[in-house]
């Protein structure tokens, strides 16, 4: 494949996901109210993407294949304090910045971890979007959750699969993005489904 296709495919992957939260985080803030959105999917989301931005440092991947990823945590970061403000458990916030930066730095004392961690960061991304699933299911609607940032999301992942396949090919990072594409598309069509039929009622 052209490189001249990998650096659009890259670009746009960079231009959606330094707004990717923002939809969202206007829903929460508009509406005062964190209704519809699970914070235990959005903290196992953020260790999924700390410990994949840690593997790719570590390995000393291409920059422009993970560039994105310190945006999309600075944004959650602030997404989740929103959460945790309007559902007042505003307090617990130090102790998961503690949490994770530890973490950050135990993941890489030895090989190992971080390979392991990296294999367990799908299963940890991928609950995350099961999390946010279930909630939505248990509540019958889509509340503030918003289809636009879970459909970046998809997109995000359709183009690092692309990303991949022509810089790294790691097969264990494909798995991921195959996966959370998957993932990606069933909650964005769950919060669809939930808004719409909350219009018609």
């Amino acid at each position: 494949m052209a490189p001249g296709l990998l650096d659009l495919v890259n670009l746009t992957t960079w231009a959606v996901c330094a707004v990717i939260k923002l939809p969202q985080l206007v829903a929460v803030l508009r509406a005062g109210s964190a209704w519809g959105l699970s914070v235990g999917s959005l903290l196992l989301e953020l260790a999924g993407f700390l410990v994949f931005l840690r593997y790719q440092i570590y390995y000393d991947y291409p920059l422009e294949t993970y560039l994105e990823y310190p945006i999309i945590i600075a944004q959650d970061v602030i997404l989740l304090f929103c959460i945790m403000h309007f559902s007042g458990k505003a307090k617990r916030a130090l102790f998961y910045a503690v949490v994770f930066w530890v973490g950050w730095y135990m993941l890489t004392l030895q090989k190992w971890i971080i390979d392991l961690a990296m294999n367990l960061c799908t299963f940890i991304s991928a609950a995350s979007k099961l999390v946010q699933l279930q909630h939505l299911w248990q509540t019958k609607d889509s509340g503030q959750a918003s289809a636009l940032t879970w459909g970046m999301s998809a997109y995000t992942c359709a183009t690092r699969i692309i990303t991949t396949v022509m810089t790294t090919n790691d097969l264990a990072v494909l798995i991921r993005f195959i996966i959370m594409l998957i993932l990606n598309i069933w909650v964005t069509a769950t919060i669809l489904y939930y808004s719409k039929t909350k219009k018609t009622d």
